[in-house]
């Protein structure tokens, strides 16, 4: 593969890096750096969003006639990591890195019509309905409850571990509409809005202390069965076709290559104690080069999907690697970020950061309060705390294991 930029490479970096000199203002940069979660708080989200959108650059591996970019791999390649470069917050998935290819993959043409310019313009505001108490990684066991009456069903059961429920407007479920011996079969994916009658949400609060994830119980919702994606009982299918974008639909890479390059340059702050520089130990020297090796590493196969979803492909297994490794390295990455601030890690100030949600119960700040510390060393905890959860959401790594073990090696 040619990683080498042409000319006319050349000339959309610098597009791309003039829209973001334009748009990103200095609070979105802010919110960028500081953020704690890999999701942006709600209000953030929608403001670059609307910008993006705006330049036509919302959704660009979507196909052109829905709304995407006509990109090569390396122009896509480019797009992320300069907006990673940049600091740019990061979009909610749901809706543009989910269930608008599910749709694109699936829909009828009315729901087509309907919901992608919708999901373009951030008019629709997407969570997922998937995890269910006692049905996480083996969703297959997943229990909520659709009856048939006429042209509807009617939903009872709850899901679990809902990111931005309280924000969403609409919701993609999946649901049980028979019972068989197998059990992957009777499940049914269908869309739901949030402001049905029946449909209640309650907040789960997260180790780091945001508002990012919920719960949400359904009590004798109504839904027509026109909003069904796909066969009636054959929503398994649909659930795997969508799996491997949220898994493998996104570059890990250039943010990855960005954080640890701030880290290098935390570690060659004074530690101010008398300590010297971090970056001076040859054993955290070694930790730094290590770690870029495997985000190289990850890179490379990150290029290989890129062209398989510029070519109209689904990520396939490569999904489960990208996801398994992805979230692994990103762990190390803050594990790193906390042994490079040291003692600046030991306060709780989710004030001087952006999480991603609300943090009930957090220390309020007067005009003329400091946080303790230098600015880059406040989100480094919150950060590691908030991604302890990155291995187990997205289908844990020990099942992502298992699908390559059986898709890829034939076990």
């Amino acid at each position: 593969m040619e990683l080498g930029y042409s000319v006319a490479d050349a000339a959309f970096r610098d597009e791309v890096r003039n829209f973001l000199d334009e748009k990103l203002t200095p609070e979105l940069r802010a919110t960028g750096k500081r953020m704690t979660s890999v999701y942006a708080d709600y209000e953030t989200t929608m403001t670059w969003h609307k910008a993006l959108y705006e330049k036509g650059w919302v959704a660009p591996s979507w196909p052109v006639e829905y709304g995407g970019c006509d990109w090569s791999v390396i122009q896509h390649y480019i797009f992320s990591s300069e907006l990673s470069a940049a600091g740019a917050p990061s979009l909610s998935p749901m809706g543009l890195g989910m269930c608008g290819p599910v749709l694109i993959g699936y829909g009828t043409p009315e729901q087509k019509a309907y919901y992608l310019p919708r999901i373009l313009n951030g008019e629709d505001f997407w969570c997922q309905g998937y995890s269910e108490p006692g049905s996480g990684s083996d969703l297959a066991s997943l229990q909520m409850s659709a009856v048939s009456d006429g042209d509807d069903f009617i939903y009872n059961g709850q899901k679990i571990w809902t990111t931005h429920a309280n924000y969403a407007n609409r919701i993609f479920n999946l649901v049980r509409t028979s019972k068989e011996d197998i059990p992957q079969r009777g499940i049914t994916f269908i869309l739901i809005d949030m402001d049905m009658p029946g449909v209640k949400v309650e907040p789960l609060v997260m180790l780091s202390g945001e508002h990012i994830q919920n719960q949400i119980f359904f009590t004798d919702v109504r839904v027509p069965k026109m909003n069904v994606v796909g066969k009636v009982g054959d929503g398994w299918t649909v659930a795997k076709y969508l799996m491997q974008f949220e898994r493998g639909g996104h570059a890990y890479a250039p943010g990855l290559h960005t954080r640890l390059s701030r880290i290098a340059r935390m570690a060659g702050e004074e530690s101010g104690n008398g300590g010297g520089r971090l970056i001076d130990d040859p054993d955290f020297a070694t930790k730094l080069a290590e770690a870029s090796v495997e985000i190289s590493s990850l890179e490379y196969t990150e290029h290989r999907i890129m062209s398989a979803l510029s070519h109209g492909e689904a990520p396939g297994a490569e999904s489960s690697l990208l996801k398994t490794r992805g979230t692994e390295i990103s762990q190390r990455v803050t594990e790193l970020a906390l042994e490079a601030v040291a003692y600046y890690a030991l306060p709780f100030q989710p004030h001087a950061t952006a999480p991603g949600g609300p943090v009930p119960g957090a220390p309020s700040i007067t005009p003329n309060e400091t946080p303790v510390g230098p600015d880059y060393s406040w989100p480094v905890t919150a950060k590691y705390l908030n991604d302890r959860a990155g291995s187990i959401y997205a289908g844990t790594n020990e099942i992502q294991r298992n699908i390559m073990a059986k898709a890829v090696l034939g076990l």
